[in-house]
């Protein structure tokens, strides 16, 4: 069901991120041009008339096959040095979602979510009856090493002699604590769309933490916490230290919030303000609203994010740091 009902076409946006996180300056220009790819990937699918969960689907897909992302290749290690993932997406016409998490041997753990989604009468599957429900699926097996980038091993080497605290605080701390930044780190990916009809639809994917304790489950495949999408308000996905994300339930905050009449922008300020102020803990969020209005927002040192509304691309990473251009090369015709 669309959110209007007289069913009025309304202009396509989509919004993605790539982390919430402390991104190195050497970094800043491979997360500038994946989050632009990623969108652009989005966008077009939603130009040819595919719905809003196809777009943040293929524009997720983008992220993960891009190693500079910790989502599919490129995912972080746990303290053994293996991969374990987790991913969701969820469609706001009719609140069906598909999560996994702690799936390995697999380049693109969104699909299987929306696999979970679609054929299963579950919403989250996890480790060994993930990775058999995949198998099951006829998902294409990857090498496990296939997966993990020279910035993946360089940052295992780095933070698998310490706590995992250490990771977390080095990855995610607050904007305004001051501190040299590190050349490692990466975090999750997500995007966020409204299509033609008016449905909306999220998804969030990520290798989780550097040295996190094997086993352990983030915010990404939690419903309500990693994302979360209503036709009745809008789609959000989250990013940042996951721990601090579940405890306040930070996407469902957010809708929480626009229902009591804030917009896109406020809600998401208030709401990661919010988790700062009760458990300390720093991220982001992308959003976009019913009506396609969006609200971005983020308490760490930089997050790379990127979206397309009336045909223009925004795109940065500072708090501060948008540029803007026109969409070239695509049929712009909403079918």
């Amino acid at each position: 069901m669309a959110n209007s009902e007289s069913n009025t076409m309304i202009k396509p946006v989509i919004m993605v991120h790539g982390g919430a996180w402390s991104i190195p300056d050497n970094m800043v220009d491979a997360n500038k041009e994946g989050v632009k790819a990623a969108v652009m990937a989005g966008y077009k699918v939603l130009c040819m008339g595919g719905s809003a969960i196809d777009a943040v689907e293929a524009a997720i897909v983008a992220l993960e096959n891009d190693p500079c992302f910790d989502a599919g290749n490129g995912s972080v290690l746990t303290a053994d040095g293996k991969v374990e993932m987790d991913s969701m997406i969820m469609d706001g016409s009719n609140l069906r979602a598909g999560s996994v998490g702690c799936v390995n041997s697999i380049a693109n753990p969104i699909k299987l979510s929306r696999m979970v989604m679609e054929k299963t009468d579950h919403v989250l599957l996890v480790g060994e009856g993930a990775n058999k429900f995949a198998g099951e699926m006829g998902v294409p097996h990857v090498s496990i090493d296939s997966l993990i980038s020279d910035y993946a091993r360089e940052e295992w080497e780095r933070f698998s002699k310490s706590e995992y605290k250490s990771a977390v605080n080095t990855m995610f701390k607050k904007r305004d604590v001051k501190e040299e930044l590190v050349n490692s780190g990466h975090d999750t990916v997500g995007a966020v769309a409204v299509d033609a009809q008016g449905n909306v639809a999220c998804g969030t994917s990520t290798g989780g933490i550097t040295a996190k304790r094997p086993g352990r489950v983030g915010d990404t495949p939690l419903v309500g916490c990693g994302g979360y999408a209503d036709n009745e308000t809008g789609g959000v996905s989250t990013t940042g230290h996951g721990e601090g994300i579940i405890k306040v339930c930070l996407a469902k905050h957010i809708t929480f919030l626009m229902d009591q009449g804030l917009t896109a922008q406020e809600a998401s300020v208030k709401a990661v303000e919010n988790m700062y102020k009760r458990v300390q803990s720093s991220g982001g969020v992308i959003v976009v609203s019913k009506d396609g209005d969006i609200g971005q927002y983020f308490t760490t040192d930089r997050m790379a994010r990127a979206w397309v509304k009336d045909d223009q691309v925004y795109y940065g990473v500072d708090i501060h740091d948008i540029t803007s251009c026109p969409v070239d090369g695509l049929n712009h015709k909403i079918v």
